[in-house]
Protein backbone atom coordinates (compact mmCIF):
# COMPACT_ATOMS: atom_id res chain seq x y z
CA UNK A 1 0.00 0.00 0.00
CA UNK A 2 2.86 2.32 0.84
CA UNK A 3 4.51 1.63 -2.53
CA UNK A 4 1.22 2.33 -4.32
CA UNK A 5 1.01 5.65 -2.48
CA UNK A 6 4.54 6.54 -3.57
CA UNK A 7 3.73 5.66 -7.20
CA UNK A 8 0.53 7.72 -7.09
CA UNK A 9 2.39 10.66 -5.57
CA UNK A 10 5.13 10.35 -8.18
CA UNK A 11 2.74 10.25 -11.15
CA UNK A 12 0.61 13.13 -9.89
CA UNK A 13 3.72 15.09 -9.01
CA UNK A 14 5.21 14.55 -12.48
CA UNK A 15 2.04 15.85 -14.16
CA UNK A 16 1.90 18.83 -11.82
CA UNK A 17 5.58 19.64 -12.35
CA UNK A 18 5.14 19.48 -16.13
CA UNK A 19 2.19 21.89 -16.02
CA UNK A 20 4.30 24.35 -14.00
CA UNK A 21 7.70 23.99 -15.67
CA UNK A 22 7.01 23.66 -19.40
CA UNK A 23 5.42 27.13 -19.79
CA UNK A 24 8.31 28.70 -17.85
CA UNK A 25 10.69 27.70 -20.65
CA UNK A 26 8.47 28.90 -23.50
CA UNK A 27 5.87 31.52 -22.55
CA UNK A 28 5.63 34.04 -19.73
CA UNK A 29 1.96 34.70 -20.53
CA UNK A 30 0.98 31.03 -20.22
CA UNK A 31 3.03 30.80 -17.02
CA UNK A 32 1.14 33.75 -15.54
CA UNK A 33 -2.20 32.16 -16.48
CA UNK A 34 -1.22 28.78 -14.99
CA UNK A 35 0.05 30.35 -11.77
CA UNK A 36 -3.10 32.47 -11.58
CA UNK A 37 -5.26 29.35 -11.87
CA UNK A 38 -3.36 27.62 -9.07
CA UNK A 39 -3.57 30.76 -6.94
CA UNK A 40 -7.35 30.90 -7.40
CA UNK A 41 -7.79 27.26 -6.39
CA UNK A 42 -5.37 27.72 -3.50
CA UNK A 43 -7.15 30.77 -2.08
CA UNK A 44 -10.49 28.93 -2.18
CA UNK A 45 -8.93 25.96 -0.37
CA UNK A 46 -7.41 28.30 2.18
CA UNK A 47 -10.67 30.02 3.10
CA UNK A 48 -12.58 26.71 3.12
CA UNK A 49 -9.91 25.38 5.50
CA UNK A 50 -10.19 28.36 7.83
CA UNK A 51 -13.97 28.22 7.79
CA UNK A 52 -13.78 24.75 9.30
CA UNK A 53 -12.32 26.32 12.44
CA UNK A 54 -14.64 27.28 15.26
CA UNK A 55 -15.82 30.92 15.25
CA UNK A 56 -14.50 31.60 11.70
CA UNK A 57 -16.77 32.51 8.79
CA UNK A 58 -14.60 34.23 6.20
CA UNK A 59 -16.15 35.74 3.09
CA UNK A 60 -14.20 33.52 0.67
CA UNK A 61 -15.87 35.05 -2.41
CA UNK A 62 -14.53 38.48 -1.42
CA UNK A 63 -11.09 37.00 -0.78
CA UNK A 64 -11.06 35.27 -4.16
CA UNK A 65 -12.23 38.44 -5.92
CA UNK A 66 -9.52 40.61 -4.39
CA UNK A 67 -6.83 37.97 -4.97
CA UNK A 68 -7.63 37.65 -8.67
CA UNK A 69 -8.00 41.43 -9.06
CA UNK A 70 -4.65 42.16 -7.40
CA UNK A 71 -2.92 39.37 -9.34
CA UNK A 72 -4.23 40.65 -12.68
CA UNK A 73 -3.48 44.31 -11.95
CA UNK A 74 0.04 43.80 -10.60
CA UNK A 75 0.96 41.30 -13.34
CA UNK A 76 -0.29 43.76 -15.96
CA UNK A 77 1.73 46.59 -14.40
CA UNK A 78 4.89 44.46 -14.28
CA UNK A 79 4.57 43.67 -17.99
CA UNK A 80 3.65 47.26 -18.92
CA UNK A 81 0.05 46.49 -19.86
CA UNK A 82 -1.35 48.91 -17.28
CA UNK A 83 0.08 52.14 -15.82
CA UNK A 84 1.57 52.05 -12.33
CA UNK A 85 -1.24 54.26 -11.01
CA UNK A 86 -3.69 51.36 -11.49
CA UNK A 87 -2.15 49.75 -8.41
CA UNK A 88 -3.86 52.27 -6.14
CA UNK A 89 -7.26 50.82 -7.02
CA UNK A 90 -6.44 47.92 -4.72
CA UNK A 91 -6.46 49.98 -1.51
CA UNK A 92 -10.10 51.14 -1.53
CA UNK A 93 -11.13 47.74 -2.90
CA UNK A 94 -9.60 45.89 0.06
CA UNK A 95 -11.16 48.25 2.58
CA UNK A 96 -14.53 47.88 0.87
CA UNK A 97 -14.35 44.10 1.20
CA UNK A 98 -13.66 44.44 4.93
CA UNK A 99 -16.55 46.89 5.34
CA UNK A 100 -18.89 44.24 3.90
CA UNK A 101 -18.69 42.53 7.32
CA UNK A 102 -21.09 45.20 8.60
CA UNK A 103 -23.87 43.75 6.43
CA UNK A 104 -22.96 40.05 6.56
CA UNK A 105 -24.38 39.67 10.09
CA UNK A 106 -21.91 36.91 10.93
CA UNK A 107 -20.38 36.33 14.35
CA UNK A 108 -16.76 37.35 15.06
CA UNK A 109 -16.33 39.98 12.31
CA UNK A 110 -12.84 40.80 13.62
CA UNK A 111 -11.66 37.20 13.15
CA UNK A 112 -13.37 37.01 9.76
CA UNK A 113 -11.67 40.19 8.55
CA UNK A 114 -8.29 39.09 9.90
CA UNK A 115 -8.50 35.70 8.19
CA UNK A 116 -9.53 37.41 4.93
CA UNK A 117 -6.41 39.59 4.98
CA UNK A 118 -4.18 36.73 6.14
CA UNK A 119 -5.24 34.60 3.17
CA UNK A 120 -4.23 37.38 0.79
CA UNK A 121 -0.82 37.68 2.45
CA UNK A 122 -0.24 33.93 2.79
CA UNK A 123 -1.49 32.78 -0.64
CA UNK A 124 -1.83 35.68 -3.07
CA UNK A 125 1.39 37.53 -2.26
CA UNK A 126 3.71 34.58 -3.05
CA UNK A 127 2.07 34.12 -6.46
CA UNK A 128 2.47 37.82 -7.22
CA UNK A 129 6.13 37.54 -6.23
CA UNK A 130 6.48 34.61 -8.64
CA UNK A 131 5.30 36.86 -11.47
CA UNK A 132 7.80 39.49 -10.29
CA UNK A 133 10.54 36.87 -10.51
CA UNK A 134 9.45 36.13 -14.08
CA UNK A 135 9.94 39.82 -14.88
CA UNK A 136 13.42 39.84 -13.32
CA UNK A 137 14.21 36.68 -15.28
CA UNK A 138 13.45 38.43 -18.58
CA UNK A 139 16.03 41.11 -17.73
CA UNK A 140 18.76 38.67 -16.71
CA UNK A 141 21.73 38.13 -19.01
CA UNK A 142 22.78 34.61 -20.04
CA UNK A 143 19.35 33.25 -19.21
CA UNK A 144 19.86 29.53 -19.80
CA UNK A 145 17.39 28.28 -17.19
CA UNK A 146 14.43 30.29 -15.88
CA UNK A 147 15.24 31.15 -12.29
CA UNK A 148 11.65 30.49 -11.21
CA UNK A 149 11.91 27.01 -12.75
CA UNK A 150 15.11 26.45 -10.78
CA UNK A 151 13.38 27.50 -7.57
CA UNK A 152 10.52 25.07 -8.18
CA UNK A 153 12.90 22.23 -9.06
CA UNK A 154 15.02 22.68 -5.92
CA UNK A 155 11.93 23.03 -3.72
CA UNK A 156 10.48 19.80 -5.08
CA UNK A 157 13.84 18.02 -4.80
CA UNK A 158 14.04 19.08 -1.16
CA UNK A 159 10.47 17.90 -0.47
CA UNK A 160 10.84 14.64 -2.39
CA UNK A 161 14.11 13.50 -0.86
CA UNK A 162 13.01 14.59 2.61
CA UNK A 163 9.91 12.41 2.19
CA UNK A 164 11.65 9.39 0.63
CA UNK A 165 14.77 9.30 2.81
CA UNK A 166 12.77 10.25 5.88
CA UNK A 167 10.53 7.23 5.25
CA UNK A 168 13.60 4.99 5.15
CA UNK A 169 16.00 6.56 7.65
CA UNK A 170 13.75 8.66 9.87
CA UNK A 171 13.93 8.06 13.62
CA UNK A 172 14.19 11.39 15.43
CA UNK A 173 11.02 13.48 15.26
CA UNK A 174 11.49 17.06 14.07
CA UNK A 175 8.27 18.56 15.45
CA UNK A 176 6.07 15.77 16.79
CA UNK A 177 3.34 18.08 18.10
CA UNK A 178 2.61 19.49 14.64
CA UNK A 179 3.89 16.91 12.14
CA UNK A 180 4.49 13.47 13.72
CA UNK A 181 5.90 11.93 10.51
CA UNK A 182 8.54 14.58 9.84
CA UNK A 183 12.02 13.62 11.05
CA UNK A 184 15.41 15.24 11.40
CA UNK A 185 16.94 12.58 9.13
CA UNK A 186 14.48 13.33 6.34
CA UNK A 187 14.80 17.09 6.74
CA UNK A 188 18.60 17.04 6.65
CA UNK A 189 18.62 14.60 3.72
CA UNK A 190 16.35 16.91 1.75
CA UNK A 191 18.56 19.89 2.59
CA UNK A 192 21.70 18.06 1.49
CA UNK A 193 20.11 17.08 -1.84
CA UNK A 194 18.83 20.63 -2.38
CA UNK A 195 22.33 22.06 -1.99
CA UNK A 196 23.92 19.41 -4.23
CA UNK A 197 21.34 19.87 -6.97
CA UNK A 198 21.67 23.65 -6.64
CA UNK A 199 25.36 23.30 -7.45
CA UNK A 200 24.56 20.92 -10.33
CA UNK A 201 21.99 23.30 -11.85
CA UNK A 202 24.48 26.15 -11.66
CA UNK A 203 27.32 24.08 -13.13
CA UNK A 204 25.34 22.57 -16.01
CA UNK A 205 22.90 25.31 -16.98
CA UNK A 206 24.03 28.64 -15.54
CA UNK A 207 27.77 28.56 -14.72
CA UNK A 208 27.99 32.37 -14.64
CA UNK A 209 25.70 32.36 -11.60
CA UNK A 210 27.00 29.31 -9.70
CA UNK A 211 27.02 31.22 -6.41
CA UNK A 212 23.37 32.21 -6.89
CA UNK A 213 22.27 28.60 -7.28
CA UNK A 214 24.40 27.39 -4.38
CA UNK A 215 22.86 29.92 -1.98
CA UNK A 216 19.41 29.14 -3.39
CA UNK A 217 20.00 25.49 -2.51
CA UNK A 218 20.88 26.60 1.03
CA UNK A 219 17.89 28.95 1.44
CA UNK A 220 15.16 26.59 0.26
CA UNK A 221 15.31 23.75 2.86
CA UNK A 222 14.69 25.77 6.07
CA UNK A 223 12.03 27.91 4.37
CA UNK A 224 10.38 24.84 2.88
CA UNK A 225 10.16 22.94 6.13
CA UNK A 226 8.70 25.99 7.90
CA UNK A 227 6.03 26.28 5.21
CA UNK A 228 5.25 22.59 5.56
CA UNK A 229 4.98 22.86 9.34
CA UNK A 230 2.81 25.96 9.09
CA UNK A 231 0.21 24.25 6.93
CA UNK A 232 0.37 21.10 9.08
CA UNK A 233 -0.44 23.30 12.06
CA UNK A 234 -3.46 24.78 10.26
CA UNK A 235 -4.77 21.36 9.21
CA UNK A 236 -4.22 19.86 12.65
CA UNK A 237 -6.19 22.73 14.17
CA UNK A 238 -9.28 21.77 12.13
CA UNK A 239 -8.51 18.02 12.16
CA UNK A 240 -8.15 17.33 8.43
CA UNK A 241 -5.43 15.51 6.47
CA UNK A 242 -5.62 17.30 3.09
CA UNK A 243 -7.06 20.63 2.00
CA UNK A 244 -8.83 18.92 -0.93
CA UNK A 245 -8.53 15.82 -3.13
CA UNK A 246 -7.82 17.57 -6.42
CA UNK A 247 -4.38 15.90 -6.68
CA UNK A 248 -4.30 12.14 -5.88
CA UNK A 249 -1.54 11.33 -3.43
CA UNK A 250 -0.91 14.99 -2.64
CA UNK A 251 -4.27 16.44 -1.63
CA UNK A 252 -4.95 20.00 -2.73
CA UNK A 253 -3.04 22.90 -4.20
CA UNK A 254 -2.18 24.11 -0.69
CA UNK A 255 -0.71 20.70 0.13
CA UNK A 256 1.49 20.87 -2.96
CA UNK A 257 2.52 24.51 -2.54
CA UNK A 258 2.90 24.53 1.26
CA UNK A 259 6.70 24.68 1.12
CA UNK A 260 6.69 27.09 -1.80
CA UNK A 261 4.65 29.73 0.03
CA UNK A 262 7.50 30.25 2.50
CA UNK A 263 10.30 29.74 -0.03
CA UNK A 264 9.11 32.42 -2.47
CA UNK A 265 9.47 35.59 -0.30
CA UNK A 266 13.02 34.66 0.74
CA UNK A 267 13.99 33.51 -2.75
CA UNK A 268 12.56 36.72 -4.23
CA UNK A 269 14.61 38.82 -1.80
CA UNK A 270 17.76 36.84 -2.61
CA UNK A 271 17.08 37.23 -6.36
CA UNK A 272 16.66 41.00 -5.97
CA UNK A 273 19.89 41.28 -3.99
CA UNK A 274 21.88 39.12 -6.40
CA UNK A 275 20.74 40.31 -9.83
CA UNK A 276 19.56 43.87 -9.32
CA UNK A 277 22.57 44.81 -7.19
CA UNK A 278 24.96 42.87 -9.46
CA UNK A 279 26.85 41.13 -6.67
CA UNK A 280 28.05 38.39 -9.05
Amino acid sequence: MKMNNILTRSLTGAIFISIILIPLFFSEIISILVLGLFMSIGIIEFYKLFNKAEFVNTNWVAGLFFSVLSYVIISSILFSLLPLETFYILFPTLYSLIIIEIWRKKTNPLINSASLIFGIIYITLPFILMVSILKIDMQKDNNTIPILAGMFILTWINDTFAYLLGSILGKRKLFKRISPNKTWEGTLSGAFCSIIFGIIIGYLFDPTNMFFWFITGVIIPPCGVLGDLMESMFKRDVDIKDTSNIMPGHGGILDRFDSTFFVVPFFFTWTIIYFLFNIY
